[in-house]
């Protein structure tokens, strides 16, 4: 049976075509003519029996079909994209795996530790991409992700990895002659908030039977690497998980102001949809990822 899909040379003039809101810019872009492009999008339109775009003497505007046809011819085509390169780059050997990663984790903690999972699966590429919230494993090109929160996301399995611990870390010069901080010294200092947890600093000081004013107030930040670099640049105090700033700490970037660990509400987690939990790439990976986070989990003296 003939599948109902249109010509990739129409898709993709229409791909372009979309993304510039403009026939001219996309004539330019895929070194054709205004006409030529008119004509496969014209010729789409004819396949689908639907207008895609409004056209008037300003210019061309998508509908609402064309908006949401959009988005998934972009995503369909960049699949196949990514699809040839990686053909061509592998000449049909070896395996991926597509990861979604809180970035700062990725940075600071996978991306170090993944030349011994290469050394040892030299026929595994790992891709990563960053992703901050949760989203549907259906709608992407991932294989897992991983993730920081409360629990799993609904309808993936996955393995812990480890717990958040969370300590106060700033510029060795922004505390002068001190070395740690009394309680009655942490309302002298800025606290720098991370933008998507306002409680953390007062679950912090609720931990240690404190309480401070203004630990609210500060500059707001999204990722821990934009709280890291900003103690680092000695603007304030952060709380950052240890495992993120162990370099900083060891070279004398950062040091810890107060000898106090934290378990936040969040663990980390490498999640991923049933039907591929048995891939052999994911199946290496996971292994691999296991091992390397176990020796994070040992139980930590708060105090």
């Amino acid at each position: 049976m003939r599948r109902k899909i249109p010509s990739t040379t129409a898709l993709s003039a229409f791909e372009s075509a979309a993304r510039h809101q403009s026939f001219t810019k996309a004539a330019d872009e895929l070194a054709v003519t205004q006409s030529a492009i008119c004509r496969q999008i014209g010729t789409l339109e004819e396949f689908l029996g639907l207008k895609l775009f409004r056209r008037s003497r300003r210019g061309v505007a998508l509908t609402e079909a064309g908006t949401s046809y959009a988005k998934k011819v972009t995503s369909r085509l960049d699949e196949v994209e990514r699809d040839t390169l990686e053909l061509m780059a592998k000449g049909g050997h070896g395996e991926t795996l597509e990861l979604g990663v809180v970035p700062t984790f990725a940075t600071k903690w996978l991306l170090p530790r993944l030349p011994s999972f290469a050394n040892e699966h030299p026929g595994i590429t790992v891709n990563m991409s960053a992703r901050t919230r949760p989203f549907l494993f259906e709608e992407t090109s991932f294989d897992a992700a991983i993730y920081a929160g409360e629990s799993r996301w609904p309808g993936t399995e996955g393995i812990f990895l480890m717990h958040e611990n969370l300590i106060a870390v700033c510029n060795p010069k922004l505390l002068g002659p001190r070395t740690t901080l009394s309680r009655a010294d942490w309302s002298r200092y800025p606290l720098l908030q991370q933008s998507t947890r306002p409680y953390t600093w007062r679950d912090w000081f609720s931990s240690r039977g404190m309480q401070v004013d203004g630990d609210m107030t500060g500059p707001r930040l999204e990722l821990f690497s934009m709280l890291s670099e900003a103690a680092i640049q000695g603007l304030g105090i952060a709380l950052i998980p240890r495992f993120l700033v162990e370099d900083e700490l060891d070279r004398g970037l950062l040091v810890q102001v107060a000898q106090h660990h934290y378990l936040s509400d969040r663990s980390y987690y490498l999640i991923y949809p049933e039907q591929k939990s048995e891939t052999p790439a994911l199946a290496a990976f996971r292994a691999w990822l296991e091992a390397q986070a176990r020796a994070y989990r040992e139980p930590i003296g708060l105090g």
